[in-house]
C-alpha cells in the first residue's frame, strides 16, 4: 500500500482529499503545516506528498528544497507561470491549480508513483522502536510482535498517521467506523486502555497520551 502525505491547512481540503486517496486503497498521513511536516518526515516516509504553498510557519515554498528523494506534487492556486516553473525547477515533480478535478489528480498521482521504486520501508509508520506495517497489518515494539484486536490495531494506525495531532474522541470514533464498528463511545477508553498496556508491557514505554476533555496522541518521546 502507497502512502501519501497531506501537508495543507485547509482541514476542508485536507479532509476531502484524505478520503478520496483512502476510497482509493492509499494510506494517508496528514501535516498542517509547515513544521509539523517537517517533524512528520523526520519519523516516516512517505511515497508521495501533496504540498499546499499557503501555510503557517514554515511555509510550502520553503519546505519543498527540504524533501528529498520523494515525488512532491504541488497543491496551489497560483496560477503564474513563473512561480511554476521556479517550483518545478526547486523540487517539486508536478503543480495542480486549486480548485482542481479529483480525477485528474489522481491520474497524476498514479503516474508519479509508477515512476518511483517500492522500497520495504514505505508501508511502516515508526515512533522510536514501535513500528506499525500497514502491507502485513503487524505491529511490533523493540522487533517483539505485539498481538492487537482489530479495533486496537485501526486505532493505533490512526494515531501514527497523524503523529502530532490530538486526536478528538469524537473524530477518531468517527474515523474508525468503517473498520471497526464494533468500536462505539463507551468501548473506546476500553479499546486505549488494552492497547496501552499491550504496547508498554513489551519495554515499558508509554506510546499514549490523554489529552484530558479532548482526545488522545501519540507520545513521540516514550520513556521506559
Amino acid at each position: 500500500m502507497y502512502t501519501i502525505m497531506i501537508i495543507d491547512d485547509d482541514v476542508n481540503i485536507g479532509n476531502m482529499l484524505e478520503e478520496l486517496l483512502q476510497r482509493e486503497g492509499y494510506a494517508t498521513l496528514r501535516a498542517y503545516s509547515g513544521t509539523e511536516a517537517r517533524l512528520i518526515l523526520s519519523l516516516q516516509k512517505p511515497d508521495l506528498i501533496l504540498l499546499d504553498l499557503m501555510l503557517p510557519g514554515l511555509n510550502g515554498e520553503e519546505l519543498l528544497p527540504e524533501i528529498k528523494h520523494t515525488p512532491v506534487i504541488v497543491l496551489s492556486a497560483k496560477t503564474d507561470v513563473s512561480r511554476k516553473v521556479e517550483l518545478l525547477l526547486n523540487g517539486a515533480c508536478d503543480y495542480v491549480t486549486k480548485p482542481f478535478d479529483t480525477r485528474e489528480l489522481l491520474a497524476r498521482i498514479t503516474v508519479w508513483l509508477r515512476t518511483q521504486p517500492r522500497t520495504a520501508a514505505s508501508s511502516v509508520l515508526r515512533c522510536g522502536e514501535l513500528l506499525l506495517d500497514t502491507a502485513s497489518h503487524s505491529v511490533s515494539v523493540s522487533e517483539q510482535p505485539v498481538k492487537l484486536t482489530r479495533t486496537e490495531y485501526a486505532i493505533l494506525k490512526l494515531l501514527m498517521q497523524n503523529p502530532t495531532q490530538v486526536i478528538a474522541k469524537s473524530t477518531m470514533l468517527e474515523r474508525l467506523s468503517t473498520d471497526t464498528p464494533d468500536c462505539t463511545e463507551n468501548s473506546l477508553k476500553v479499546h486505549i486502555s488494552h492497547l496501552r498496556k499491550k504496547l508498554q508491557d513489551v519495554n515499558g514505554a508509554d506510546y499514549i497520551t490523554s489529552v484530558w476533555g479532548i482526545g488522545f496522541q501519540l507520545n513521540l518521546t516514550p520513556e521506559s
